[in-house]
């Protein structure tokens, strides 16, 4: 039954889905509107205070700042005239004892500027050669009231400023206090219409999905409760043509995933497409006994690329090889995106000395073709390479052996073609390790993970 708060037509001959919730929608958003012009009145005192922070107290703080450092400032040069060992000495303390009780700043005070005449006045007259009254007493005096008079002007700039940071948080506190509350109003909101979608909406989709299910099954559905949406209802009836649009969709991917044969980021051909033509090339060979070359490779530090910018320039760098290796391979060579930043390479009617030569030219060109990135970045990319001669082993086999190869020229330094051992030589300890290649220049690189 729809609730009463909806028209009567509604509730009578089920009621839009659309309209409902618009209603509902309508009426909480207004409230939720008011609450925000509540709590923007005190974000507005808010914003008010703290401009008139900046614009007033904050100088009138500094002024009273200023004015406390002059009035200390005098005291201090007025001790250099009282204590200057020679009359050239305490005249120029006294010039600047002038200069400081001219100060606009402490002519705006009165009691500054008043205290800062008599004090004037007073090392005026001590700082006379021909004057022998002890003027020390005097002079405590007057150098405690200046001093009194700083503090006293200090205290009353950061009160200014106090003032008006208290006034802030209390209309602060205020705010969260408000703020508080329209987070309740909206929570309730958003649980309202959980709770609407939840019985008007998820609980008839649940009914259809039964149904669904049991005529996968063959058995028979049950009849659906009346709707009380009318979009529901149109749903209901269209059921069993969604459920063979669905079907004919899945035949049409299982389908096209069949077809699938080329990675879409490097446009090569697919692991599982590579291993499927390689495996039959590879016994084409063995059947004519003619030579067949397999290699894996890796591009070096490519996780650094990753980390350092970013997966999308890593795809870009996975782009830029791929050219390369199309580039520069043969058209009777194969290869294929093995898996993350490794490759697979088929050398058909190929020895292992031409294919070597083939896979140190690839190598040289890849180095020579950096990534040029934005803000004139050049980033470095080079490639390790494991070749074996198939032989008689099996592709699996031979793809290991390239491997084992592959983690060779990483171990030599990288950016380099390492070759595998024959398959018949892996018995003998002489010839168990991988052939050496020329060291590259820098430390020894960390060790290879596989995508």
């Amino acid at each position: 039954m729809a609730p009463r708060f909806f028209p009567e037509r509604w509730r009578n001959g089920g009621w839009p889905a659309g309209k409902a919730f618009a209603f509902i929608g309508g009426v909480f958003g207004s409230i939720f509107l008011a609450l925000l012009i509540w709590l923007a009145a005190d974000q507005r005192v808010v914003l008010e205070r703290s401009q008139r922070l900046l614009d007033k107290t904050v100088p009138s703080t500094l002024e009273q700042f200023r004015l406390a450092r002059n009035v200390e400032q005098l005291r201090l040069e007025g001790e250099r005239v009282l204590s200057g060992p020679t009359p050239v000495a305490r005249q120029q303390a006294l010039f600047i004892v002038s200069l400081l009780a001219s100060h606009p700043a402490l002519l705006a005070d009165a009691r500054a500027a008043a205290l800062a005449h008599e004090v004037e006045a007073f090392l005026a007259r001590a700082a006379r050669a021909d004057s022998k009254v002890d003027d020390s007493a005097e002079w405590a005096t007057l150098s405690n009231r200046l001093s009194l008079l700083a503090d006293d002007v200090s205290i009353d700039g950061v009160n200014l400023a106090t003032d008006d940071l208290r006034q802030m948080a209390a209309t602060m506190a205020s705010s969260r206090v408000r703020l508080a509350i329209v987070l309740a109003v909206v929570a309730a909101f958003v649980g309202a219409i959980l709770f609407l979608i939840h019985r008007y909406l998820i609980r008839p989709l649940q009914a259809m999905d039964e149904a669904l299910s049991a005529l996968r099954s063959g058995q028979a559905s049950k009849p659906f409760a009346t709707a009380l949406m009318r979009e529901i209802g149109a749903v209901e009836g269209a059921i069993g043509e969604l459920r063979e649009a669905m079907h004919e969709k899945e035949q049409a991917a299982r389908q096209l995933l069949l077809l699938a044969t080329i990675d879409d980021l490097t446009g090569m051909f697919n692991r599982r497409h590579f291993m499927a033509l390689a495996d039959e090339e590879i016994k084409r060979a063995q059947r004519y006994d003619r030579p067949i070359c397999v290699a894996m490779a890796d591009l070096d530090f490519f996780k650094q690329i990753n980390d350092n910018y970013g997966h999308a320039v890593g795809d870009l760098v996975l782009q830029s090889v791929a050219q390369v290796i199309e580039k520069t391979l043969r058209q009777s060579d194969w290869v294929c995106r093995y898996g993350g930043e490794e490759f697979a390479f088929l050398f058909p009617e190929t020895g292992v000395e031409e294919a070597h030569r083939l896979a140190d030219r690839l190598c040289q060109r890849v180095a020579r073709n950096p990534l040029e990135l934005a803000n004139d970045v050049c980033l470095p990319i080079t490639l390790s390479l494991g070749l074996a001669d198939v032989g008689s082993a099996s592709l699996a086999a031979a793809l290991r052996r390239a491997d084992t190869a592959l983690y060779e020229a990483k171990r030599q330094g990288r950016n380099r073609v390492a070759i595998a051992p024959l398959a018949t030589a892996a018995a003998d300890p002489a010839s168990s390790s991988v052939e050496p290649q020329p060291p590259a220049a820098g430390p020894d690189p960390p060790a290879r993970s596989r995508p």
